[in-house]
């Protein structure tokens, strides 16, 4: 068998790289080869379209093996088994406890319980816990920072009050100062010399683990990849250190944290912001030499974000969710937490809640992703992408590291700064359609409305009373600006109606009616295609017919020459209220402007600003 396999290997000749090159090139017919097929990413490096075996053997990552040093493959070496987490807000024991096993018997085998500060007392814990198997499924506990220390205390005596054994219980403590500084602008440091106090109390138990390192928060404030993973990394090294110094063993202070990240929409990066995010960090671990390669593990509970989650056509927020998901089990996380699709707009239904369930479900049970180790191990491009993105964040981790440590960057407002700038930019892209919301700015459904869903405000920009002590992060969600637009434009006194003058060459004008219908869709109005008219004059009639407020017209650049001016005169004369707009950005442009045409619009506008200054003229504010 081996012979016969040699023998057809022998027969195809492996084609080099200048071959593939040459391909590719009369492919494009003259396209551009850098600009057409060289991916140049927000990380600031570029992937090629292909690679060879000859360029990943020089690679680190290809030698590695799961469950072994640096764990760029996985902490396990005989399956990719994750744990099912959901999150529940605890106000009243009894119902979360209710809603607790109820989920358990539907698939979920790891609790998040998020307690209100106030309500951590012995009574609460017990009647929240009755009737679960805490050293069967994993448990997870957050509450205000201050009583961190009291929640542990009570739960470690409830722990031993059961008789579990404490090897077996699995979950954490959510202990994480810095987040609140994040989130709130507020100074929280005063509470970290309790870190080494909640370490201890955990000490006995191997699979609690309390220092949590929350860069999911930087993901869903709009973070590009590696400037998560950077952060993330300069984060987790602060608390290290600083438990360290503060007299705790190696081994216990690494054990003890705990990685909650983000999982964004870019499929293959995500994947390797996994692989990368446990080598890096087996490599910082390791330079303070602890006694077992174990405590280099980096531990992740990986969610999906709310950065691109959407109110109008929520339901694409599944698909989203789903790829996004996906990323993170081929990549060996700890956990994984799916977003509810409607989260933007209400607190999660039973049925959000359940497709969220299920959306893991179905890779575990019928995909059956839990079964094989590192699924993008070996490949090319996902090997070359772990290691391009562990480049640029290890370049973030160390700058952080020049300017004195996260906690000092934090405080002095930096990191804030850079990932503030960082949304602002996806922000301004999207309105320009450089970054695509699918059902917002790109494909939007035509008559889909709010039905009464409004976004709900993003409780990390709470505000305070009084000033903040260092910057907050600035966030929303990035299809925010055009939910605002299109629910302003939903409100007023009646919907706007676009019709498309289509004229002309056949192909251009369906490509640039689909394109305008598209574009101004966006905005909540009306659009009304056509199939063509034989004239302006007759095209002008139906559009005043049906009462347009915006008329398009969709030809070609060489006939805008021809039709452009008169279309616009006889709209002018039949309607002078209405708006003309020409589709594209045609040679003879400055002669229409010079006609007295304003309006133009293509792939290089920028979309969320034209829009807004439509609304104006239509009188929508």
């Amino acid at each position: 068998m081996a012979d016969s396999k040699e023998k057809l290997f022998a027969d195809f000749t492996a084609p080099t790289r200048q071959e593939w090159r040459d391909k590719i090139e009369v492919d494009l017919k003259g396209a551009d080869y850098e600009k057409k097929m060289v991916w140049r990413t927000n990380e600031g490096f570029s992937m090629q379209p292909f690679y060879l075996k000859e360029d990943v053997d020089k690679l680190p990552t290809v030698n590695a093996l799961p469950g072994e040093f640096p764990f760029v493959r996985g902490n396990k070496k005989d399956n990719n088994v994750w744990y099912v987490r959901q999150n529940i807000v605890v106000n009243d024991p009894k119902e979360a406890n209710a809603k607790a096993l109820d989920i358990l018997n539907k698939g979920i085998d790891s609790l998040g319980f998020r307690i209100p500060g106030d309500k951590v007392n012995k009574e609460f814990i017990e009647t929240l816990l009755d009737g679960i198997c805490c050293d069967i499924v994993e448990v997870s506990f957050r509450t205000c920072q201050r009583h961190v220390l009291e929640l542990t205390d009570i739960l470690v005596a409830y722990f031993e009050k059961k008789g579990y054994d404490k090897e077996k219980i699995v979950g954490g403590i959510g202990f994480d100062p810095i987040e609140r500084m994040l989130m709130k602008g507020k100074d929280t440091t005063m509470l970290l010399p309790e870190m080494p106090k909640l370490v201890e109390k955990l000490k006995d138990f191997p699979n609690m683990r309390c220092v949590m390192v929350h860069s999911d928060l930087l993901c869903n404030s709009g973070a590009y990849v590696y400037q998560e993973l950077g952060y993330a990394l300069a984060w987790g090294k602060e608390y290290l250190e600083q438990l360290i110094n503060a007299g705790v063993d190696v081994d216990l202070a690494a054990k003890k944290i705990k990685f909650y990240m983000g999982i964004g929409g870019n499929y293959f990066m995500e994947i390797a912001k996994f692989r990368a995010a446990r080598m890096l960090w087996a490599q910082i671990v390791k330079q303070y030499a602890p006694k077992c390669d174990c405590a280099c593990k980096m531990v992740i509970n990986a969610a999906t974000t709310t950065y691109n989650m959407t109110v109008f056509d929520s339901y694409v927020n599944m698909l989203r969710s789903q790829t996004e998901t996906m990323s993170a089990a081929l990549a060996g996380v700890h956990s994984v937490v799916v977003t509810p699709f409607d989260v933007p707009y209400e607190t999660p239904t039973d049925f959000a809640e359940r497709i969220a369930r299920n959306q893991q479900l179905l890779l575990k049970e019928e995909c059956h992703f839990d079964k094989i180790v590192d699924v993008s191990g070996g490949s090319y491009f996902v090997e070359e992408l772990t290691v391009a993105i562990a480049k640029e964040a290890w370049k973030l981790f160390l700058a952080v590291e020049e300017e004195g440590g996260f906690l000092a960057a934090v405080k002095a407002g930096k990191i804030q700064e850079v990932i503030n700038s960082t949304d602002a930019t996806r922000h301004a892209n999207a309105g320009k359609r450089k970054e695509f919301l699918l059902g917002t700015n790109q494909f939007p459904n035509f008559t889909e409305t709010s039905e009464g869903k409004e976004p709900l405000s993003c409780d990390c920009t709470c505000k305070h009373s009084s000033d903040p002590d260092v910057p907050a992060l600035k966030t929303s969600r990035l299809a925010s600006d055009f939910e605002t637009l299109r629910l302003t434009t939903e409100k007023a006194a009646k919907q706007p109606i676009a019709f498309m003058l289509t004229i002309g060459n056949l192909a251009m004008r369906q490509a640039r009616a689909q394109f305008s219908c598209n574009f101004l869709a966006a905005a909540g109005y009306k659009v009304i295609d056509n199939l063509g008219f034989p004239t302006v004059e007759e095209g002008v009639e139906a559009a005043v017919k049906a009462g347009a407020d915006i008329v398009v017209l969709c030809s070609s650049d060489d006939e805008y020459a021809e039709y452009g001016v008169p279309a616009f005169n006889a709209l002018k004369a039949a309607d002078p209220k209405a708006i003309f707009i020409i589709a594209g950005a045609p040679a003879c442009s400055d002669d229409l402007k010079a006609a007295g045409i304003e309006n133009f619009i293509h792939v290089r506008v920028d979309q969320l600003k034209t829009l807004k200054e439509l609304n104006a003229k239509l009188g929508i504010k």
